[in-house]
């Protein structure tokens, strides 16, 4: 008989499983996170790329995704402008014009520049057409015209539009030897002055003389300082008959050197005061001083020695009496 002390306690064995939780290690956060900040690197991508494009790409990109069939038609800002960011182009986002051939657009560019140059000349001598008509009306009603008609002389010339009052013996325009404007004179200057405040163009004056030499009672006057003394002469009269004095930007005496008739330097019709309407080039070149002389010394030498030794009977004039 087994007592009991003799048995074996055997021990018990409890097993538990132990659920270990694994949210708080996984990584599927990371995948979550860096979904966010492509998004986020997306958008403020977007951003930028709106914030640095013209608002007429702005409506053209519009308009592609509101009817791109329509675009792709029609044409326009965001379906075939080079400047388009639908084209995808260019070297720099930044850029206003995308990948095209520069050399293209300089044609296109230089083509562009010499329509609007030739619509403004256009424009330019559709203004001194209907000028020079205002002056012919205008003239006309003059008491003088009758006997000033043949010494008043318009015409479009590649500065613009030239009015020349040349003188005739039996009409003079100043006295004789003097810059005093003689009153027929007086009168179509004045008109002239109302008239040329109808255009905005600016306004050049010149006042020649033949090839006779003055002689006056002056140490050192000459054709020169007459011719110049001529045409301001002239500039106080078209202002005084209510040209804006702003209007002139250039007075100049030029004595003999550019004769009316070339081949008679003492006709009278040489003597002649010119009032040119500037076109916007020549107003260019005048202020830039960027204009081709008329006639350079020698030339004017020429001119007048020609004159002199061609001529078989010396005009009254070049005798000695006063230049008129």
């Amino acid at each position: 008989m087994v007592g009991p002390a003799d048995k074996k306690i055997q021990p018990i064995v409890i097993k538990r499983v132990k659920k270990a939780a694994h949210g708080h290690h996984g990584g599927a956060w990371k995948i979550a996170y860096a979904d966010f900040v492509t998004a986020m690197m997306a958008f403020f991508l977007l951003m930028w790329l709106l914030g640095s494009t013209s608002s007429g790409d702005l409506q053209g990109i519009s308009d592609y995704f509101r009817t791109p069939l329509k675009v792709a038609l029609t044409g326009g800002s965001g379906s075939g402008d080079s400047s388009s960011v639908i084209k995808g182009g260019g070297e720099d986002l930044m850029r206003s014009a995308g990948q095209v051939k520069r050399g293209e657009v300089r044609s296109k560019n230089t083509v562009n520049m010499a329509a609007l140059r030739e619509e403004r000349e256009r424009r330019e001598n559709v203004r001194f057409e209907v000028l020079k008509n205002r002056v012919e009306e205008s003239m006309v009603k003059l008491p003088e015209w009758k006997d000033l008609k043949d010494q008043i002389r318009m015409e479009l010339t590649v500065d613009g539009l030239s009015i020349q009052i040349v003188d005739a013996n039996n009409q003079p325009m100043f006295a004789s030897g003097r810059h005093v404007v003689q009153p027929a004179m007086r009168s179509v200057l004045r008109t002239l002055g109302g008239l040329l405040n109808e255009v905005d163009n600016a306004i050049s004056l010149s006042g020649h003389t033949d090839a006779a030499p003055y002689s006056g009672n002056y140490r050192g006057y000459s054709n020169w300082e007459l011719s110049a003394d001529r045409a301001n002469a002239s500039r106080r009269e078209l202002v005084a008959g209510g040209m804006q004095p702003e209007k002139v930007i250039r007075v100049v005496g030029l004595g003999a050197v550019v004769p009316l008739v070339k081949t008679d330097p003492f006709d009278p019709m040489n003597r002649r005061i010119a009032i040119v309407v500037l076109n916007e080039s020549a107003r260019g070149r005048i202020l830039g001083n960027t204009e081709i002389p008329v006639a350079s010394a020698a030339d004017a030498r020429q001119v007048i020695d020609s004159g002199l030794s061609g001529s078989s009977a010396m005009p009254a004039d070049a005798a000695g009496l006063p230049l008129r």
